[in-house]
């Protein structure tokens, strides 16, 4: 009984066994039909033309792509670099520029200041040349920081033969006018008192009715001349514009040289002689080269001994 029921339990126990190991052998077929299915179709599709054409058509697109990329981001990095390189190259040359306009224009200013010292200078030679006087040419180098408001100083002291009392002239405009005297000389530095001082005192006479006066200053070169002790019979011979000359008298200013024009007339009542206003020919406020000249007439021999 025991073998006939351990015998029979072997028997379903095999028979159970055989059937789960056949029920599995169906699901293991499929899956490796299925795997090389797929492989085969795989290899079927690698193996045509057509995909391999697609293959490098894609291969080629994306290169294509890549490179075209890189190429415009090294031309992009080129250009950047060339442009940073062309700016700094440009603000150099731009900083040249100025620097060579700024050169140009200070030539430009030099030039122009040249002419115009050439000009004047010219002028003062031409004048030099028709004096009749022994003349040492000086150039206003200052003023008298005593009295700031009337001497000036010339560069031209007693090495070049100035001296105390000897007249100055100048040269503007195409006219010549008495500036005033010198009265104190340096080496080579000299002071000049200007007709407009309040000391100055010049013989002078109208150059066509000829009548005679004492020209005298007021102290400022904006304020008129004074022209005092004119013989009251003098009005009817006396216009507004009429010249007033330097007299030759006291020893001091050469006769004939112009002091300046008259601008009005005054009659003091109670009193036998005129008081005419003279505004001045030159102005001091341009006055750069002026004439020492002695009153005393010399050959023209002596005269080319001054000449500077």
């Amino acid at each position: 009984m025991r073998r006939g029921f351990f015998g029979l339990l072997r028997k379903r126990d095999s028979g159970s066994a055989g059937g789960k190991y056949q029920g599995a052998r169906p699901n293991m077929t499929v899956f490796v039909f299925v795997f090389l299915f797929i492989i085969s179709f795989l290899m079927l599709l690698l193996s045509s033309r057509a995909f391999m054409y697609d293959v490098k058509s894609v291969g080629l697109s994306l290169f294509s792509g890549v490179r075209n990329g890189i190429h415009e981001l090294t031309s992009f990095i080129s250009r950047t670099v060339l442009s940073i390189s062309e700016l700094s190259n440009l603000r150099k040359e731009h900083a040249d520029l100025l620097k060579q306009l700024d050169r140009f224009e200070e030539l430009e200013r030099s030039n122009a200041e040249i002419y115009q010292e050439n000009i004047r200078l010219r002028e003062q030679l031409d004048f030099a040349r028709t004096l009749r006087y022994r003349r040492i040419p000086a150039q206003i180098s200052g003023k008298d920081p005593d009295n700031l408001f009337s001497a000036v100083v010339i560069n031209k002291g007693s090495v070049a033969g100035v001296s105390n009392d000897m007249a100055v002239v100048a040269w503007q405009n195409g006219v010549q006018a008495l500036v005033g005297k010198v009265i104190q000389t340096g080496a080579f530095e000299s002071l000049v008192m200007p007709v407009y001082d309040i000391n100055s005192l010049v013989s002078s006479r109208f150059s066509v009715s000829r009548f005679e006066g004492i020209v005298e200053g007021q102290g400022s070169s904006e304020t008129p001349l004074l022209m005092r002790f004119v013989p009251r019979r003098a009005r009817e011979e006396i216009y507004i514009g009429d010249i007033v000359v330097t007299s030759g008298m006291g020893g001091i200013y050469p006769a004939e040289i112009n002091i300046g024009r008259v601008s009005a007339v005054n009659i003091l009542e109670y009193e036998t002689t005129l008081e005419v206003e003279i505004n001045h020919i030159i102005d001091f406020s341009k006055l750069e080269y002026v004439f020492v000249i002695e009153a005393e007439s010399i050959s023209s021999s002596d005269t080319g001994n001054y000449d500077d």
